[in-house]
């Protein structure tokens, strides 16, 4: 479980750097500090040129003319250039320009500073100049990383811009006889050198995902770009079926069936990640809504005991495990008896587990401490202990359902081993009933991805043994916040039922959706509590009205060549961002402060 929580932190701060590039303000904001930044860029020019009696006009004619030159490009550029990419809408071409603006008036701010002191305007041009360089350079690597322009749209949309805007200054300086062809030669010769700088630059950047990942590190930025602001999963699951691994995945089918209705439990060996709609992070409710569809009925996708390591590369191999499970679904439920349901605490763990025939259904939880993702070696040590107590099959679920803190890892993994034996031979001990079943599904039209809640929305199942009834919840969200599941199993008793226990799915459709520190909220974080609970008594009222006797069937399936990322790929290329980070931050300086000492030299002496 360390190694999960720390492949969690991997992802969660992947996508902290990712949605921090889209915190930008509205294109109303934007427009007014473009208009500020072209004013004060204008008038700190024209005070190096222009008697103090012509500042004012000077200023304003010259600032007029950078803000509609600026803003007539953003129009163009947005409208023509970028029309087909899905990052550069005319926002965030307004916002390029802002940050461009913003760049280029620390030049001129030091070069009116420089010849303000020495006496000499011809330094506010050097420094003007220098800044159109570091004006292209940025605009060179951004456009490069971020957009999926062809080579030309993109030369077009680094150099436009800037040139246009450097003609009013070149018309200032020519009205004050500044020489106008040093100017004009500079802009073509700093062009070059912003060029060959820029795409130094990223080469070296692309080099270290070469090296780590036999990938370069650029494309595969802007393929998440291209997801986190456009939604398209295709980009980055290329990427991810290139790094994938072939696996066979099982799936755990588990089926009740009465006179009018079906219940289906699927626990597929798929965990539902890594973020938004990108991999198996839909699995749960995608595979839920294709049983419903093709049987009727209800049908819940609860976490198996697996982690990110087992994230489905694409949703093309989602399909895959659909079609499986789709075709594998269709048998016939033949067992009548099942035991009470029944739960193990030890202090740290709790087991809950109900006997079916000779198939066992054991979840696992520490709440209300954390309780994440568990490692698959626990499953295959619970199923061998079922076996030898004289079950023939045993499927494992994770609950899912708190999150508070960390957890020591070996400590955890033996009291769930611990109370997972005892609960099994309370289990197999335990006298064996005919049993109901009834489940429900409610989807609040007032929670969404953002608040949390995934499209599964809420199911409940529940079971009837002797006169104890016993709920299975399931929220179709990604984990729960401590003492929230506390809460519910208290309401539930209120409708009757003995016991029961929480769920939530690990769906990552919510992750990576919004701008907090852990990317997504947890089940009740924003999420109203007494609605929430309110909901899920609707459901479970509506599981009791539909619960009637009811038979058991179980199959364990395989299905065979399902690429997932694997632990090690997904860590580097979470890892991948720090890496580019920090090595962007060690050639930076380096890199562009020879380009801008060949530049000054030019300036200079040519």
């Amino acid at each position: 479980m360390a190694n999960s929580i720390s492949l969690n932190q991997h992802l969660d701060r992947a996508a902290k750097h990712y949605s921090s590039l889209f915190r930008l303000p509205s294109y109303k904001r934007i427009v007014q500090l473009l208009a500020l930044l072209c004013m004060v860029s204008s008038f700190l020019s024209t005070f190096s040129f222009t008697p103090p009696s012509l500042w004012l006009t000077y200023g304003l004619l010259l600032g007029f003319a950078f803000f509609s030159i600026t803003l007539l490009t953003n129009y163009f550029l947005a409208m023509f250039v970028s029309k087909e990419d899905p990052i550069y809408d005319l926002r965030r071409t307004a916002a390029l320009s802002m940050f461009c603006w913003a760049f280029w008036l620390l030049f001129i701010v030091m070069g009116c500073a420089v010849a303000f002191f020495t006496a000499f305007s011809h330094w506010a041009v050097r420094f003007c100049l220098l800044g159109f360089s570091a004006v292209i350079i940025f605009r060179i690597i951004v456009l490069y990383s971020t957009s999926s322009m062809n080579f030309q749209r993109f030369l077009l949309a680094s150099i436009f811009q800037p040139f246009l805007c450097l003609m009013p200054f070149v018309f200032l300086w020519w009205l004050n006889n500044a020489n106008i062809k040093f100017a004009l030669g500079f802009s073509v010769i700093a062009l070059v050198i912003a060029l060959a700088s820029s795409f130094s630059f990223i080469f070296l950047l692309n080099f270290i995902g070469k090296r780590s990942l036999g990938e370069q590190s650029i494309p595969i930025f802007r393929a998440f770009l291209m997801n986190w602001v456009a939604d398209l999963n295709a980009p980055i699951e290329s990427f991810l079926e290139r790094l994938s691994e072939q696996y066979n995945v099982e799936v755990s089918i588990i089926r009740f069936d009465s006179s009018k209705s079906k219940v289906f439990i699927v626990v597929p060996s798929v965990h539902p990640g890594p973020f938004k709609n990108v991999g198996s992070s839909l699995l749960p409710f995608m595979l839920k809504k294709a049983l419903e569809q093709k049987f009727g009925g209800v049908a819940c996708v609860p976490l198996g005991l697996l982690g990110h390591e087992l994230d489905a590369a694409s949703q093309s191999q989602v399909q895959k495990i659909i079609a499986g499970t789709l075709q594998s679904a269709d048998f016939t439920a033949k067992e009548v008896k099942a035991t009470p349901f029944i739960k193990a605490s030890n202090g740290l763990a709790t087991v809950c587990c109900q006997v079916f025939g000779k198939t066992a259904l054991i979840s696992f939880s520490l709440a209300p401490k954390t309780t994440e993702d568990f490692p698959q070696e626990l499953g295959d040590a619970v199923r061998k202990e079922a076996v030898k107590l004289g079950l023939e099959s045993c499927v494992t679920i994770n609950a899912h359902n708190s999150i508070n803190g960390i957890v020591d890892m070996q400590t955890a993994l033996d009291a769930l081993k611990n109370a997972a034996v005892n609960c099994l031979k309370e289990g197999v001990s335990a006298r064996v009933t005919s049993f109901k079943v009834g489940a429900a599904t409610v989807l609040p039209k007032e929670f969404s991805v953002e608040d949390g809640m995934g499209s599964g929305g809420i199911t409940v199942l529940a079971v009837e043994t002797g006169s104890q009834k016993a709920a299975y919840v399931i929220v179709d969200g990604n984990n729960m916040v401590s003492s929230l599941r506390e809460k519910i199993l208290d309401a539930l008793k209120l409708l009757g039922f003995v016991d029961g226990e929480v769920f939530t799915t690990d769906t990552h459709a919510v992750n990576a959706v919004i701008f907090n520190e852990r990317g997504y909220h947890p089940v009740g974080e924003v999420i109203n509590h007494e609605k929430l609970i309110g909901y899920i008594v609707e459901a479970a009222k509506g599981a009791l009205a539909s619960m009637e006797p009811a038979k058991f069937g179980y199959r364990s399936i395989l299905i065979s060549g399902v690429k997932v990322i694997g632990r090690k790929p997904l860590e580097k290329l979470c890892m991948l961002t720090d890496n580019v980070i920090q090595a962007a931050r060690r050639i930076i300086f380096p890199l562009f402060g020879a380009a801008f000492l060949v530049l000054m030299l030019i300036s200079l002496y040519v």
